[in-house]
């Protein structure tokens, strides 16, 4: 995603990290990881929340996992011959086919918050990596103003948390899945860490 003037704000700690954590998904759902990055996830280390065990079970895969191996991963899950394993877009699972209705919103509310596509990608912007860098950056304010919690619980409702839990549960138990099992369970639990936060909110 291309980002607007960022404006340089106080955001928490707690909001820093998350916004990380959406972008570390979105970074690895994106592309296979090479080599540097498989290094940064091997070197992670988590507590003994469950997020922490996701965390600390991706940094064992890691460890063992080539860049050629995750690239061969990347391609069975994601791309395939034809398609892959997995069709990670919102009109998708939410639809049944890809370029539907849930893509036409997703542009509109993408066009009011000053969000564009990034010149180089081609896929339709409802894929999950690319959400789920828009989630990253409307916290820290890469498109502008960070994002209040009362509009990232919107933009989440709509986008997000119809489909991207069921997604992660797919991930984890495709066929293909070695590495991004664990990346599927991160996932996962990092949205229902979410879903519970937003409910907590006031509404």
């Amino acid at each position: 995603m291309a980002a607007g003037n960022a404006q340089t704000l106080d955001i928490s700690a707690e909001d820093r990290l998350r916004a990380d954590f959406y972008n570390f998904l979105g970074l690895l759902l994106s592309a296979p990881p090479q080599q540097m990055l498989l290094d940064q996830i091997a070197g992670l280390s988590g507590d003994e929340s469950e997020l922490g065990q996701a965390i600390r079970s991706m940094a064992r895969v890691a460890k063992v996992t080539k860049p050629a191996a995750a690239e061969r991963e990347f391609n069975a899950l994601f791309i395939g011959l034809g398609r892959g394993e997995l069709l990670p877009y919102a009109s998708f699972y939410l639809t049944g086919f890809l370029n539907e209705k849930p893509l036409a919103q997703l542009r509109n509310d993408m066009a009011s918050r000053g969000i564009t596509r990034a010149a180089n990608v081609f896929e339709p912007e409802d894929n999950i990596a690319s959400l789920m860098e828009m989630m990253g950056g409307m916290i820290v304010g890469r498109f502008g103003a960070p994002a209040s919690l009362e509009d990232q619980k919107t933009f989440w409702n709509k986008h997000i948390s119809p489909w991207a839990g069921h997604f992660f549960s797919d991930l984890e138990a495709a066929e293909n899945s070695v590495l991004y099992a664990s990346v599927g369970t991160a996932g996962r639990v990092f949205m229902e860490i979410e879903r519970e936060a937003f409910r907590m909110m006031a509404d």
